[in-house]
């Protein structure tokens, strides 16, 4: 297990965990983003500084799937923006790890999420911002593919391929359900790269789960700058890396009761982490 695999089966864990301590949240879809946000967080692909959140030389991150907040919050805990022990603490009374990311609460937190199909907007008019201004840095932003059912995730995408926003990178999560079930079935939103390539943008397709690729994947998008935004077409499992998560629509917004939990937790190796 290489150094980013160890990160982002710790950062599982934690999520379940969490979870599971709430007694809500959304495991399924912080499950399938979690080696997205590692390849982000720590394989170089964005630059960023936990001592100085609001760094200006730092690219942005913008969680439109707010709901998988954990995923988020587990990352920026593991990278030194709040101590790891507040995971715990999601969802409770005066936390400030609420049930979607509140970016007055939380350094790390760009912008409150939520609402889906709202973040692609908000990517994109920071990324309009800083071409204004004439600076380089890079705003990459994580989708839902149930998310791309919105229509203003294309009034988005079009808006950007307009002004030839190549300082954007949008990252799909396609792991192809849904709080309703598969995507195909609620509304299909059929080959969302080819929508993408028709509506002006540059597209990347890559296995979510494979770190190396994505931080590939992600380092040439960045680099890319050709006249276009780019969009990284990220195929994932839901649930990934819990057995009985995997592909469940069931486990959109499901916490785990202390049985499924132990079950989860051996899924993920936690017995082998304590002894490492």
């Amino acid at each position: 297990m290489t150094e980013l695999e160890r990160r982002a089966r710790d950062m599982r864990v934690d999520i379940v965990r969490m979870i599971a301590e709430a007694g809500s949240g959304h495991p399924g879809g912080s499950l399938s983003c979690v080696d997205i946000l590692c390849a982000l967080y720590f394989g170089g692909a964005m630059e960023h500084d936990p001592q100085n959140p609001r760094w200006e030389g730092r690219d942005r991150f913008i969680l439109a799937k707010g709901h998988a907040a954990p995923a988020l919050y587990a990352a920026l805990a593991h990278a030194g923006y709040f101590p790891r022990e507040e995971l715990m603490t999601l969802r409770k009374l005066g936390s400030r790890l609420q049930g979607h990311p509140d970016s007055n609460q939380l350094p790390g937190v760009e912008v409150s999420t939520g609402s889906l199909g709202q973040g692609l907007s908000i990517a994109a008019g920071a990324a309009a911002g800083l071409a204004l201004d004439g600076k380089p840095q890079t705003v990459f932003a994580l989708l839902g593919d149930g998310e791309c059912q919105e229509g203003q995730v294309w009034e988005a995408a079009m808006f950007a391929a307009h002004r030839g926003l190549d300082n954007l990178v949008a990252i799909v999560d396609r792991n192809h359900l849904q709080i309703d079930g598969d995507t195909a079935d609620v509304c299909d939103p059929g080959d969302v790269g080819a929508k993408f390539a028709a509506f002006g943008w540059s597209v990347r397709e890559v296995d979510g789960h494979d770190i190396p690729a994505l931080v590939e994947a992600l380092r040439a998008a960045k680099a890319e700058r050709v006249g276009k935004p780019c969009v990284l077409v990220a195929h994932t499992v839901k649930g990934k890396g819990v057995s009985f998560m995997e592909g469940q629509a069931g486990w959109h917004g499901k916490a785990p009761n202390a049985e499924q939990l132990a079950a989860a937790l051996a899924d993920l190796g936690a017995a082998e982490k304590k002894g490492e």
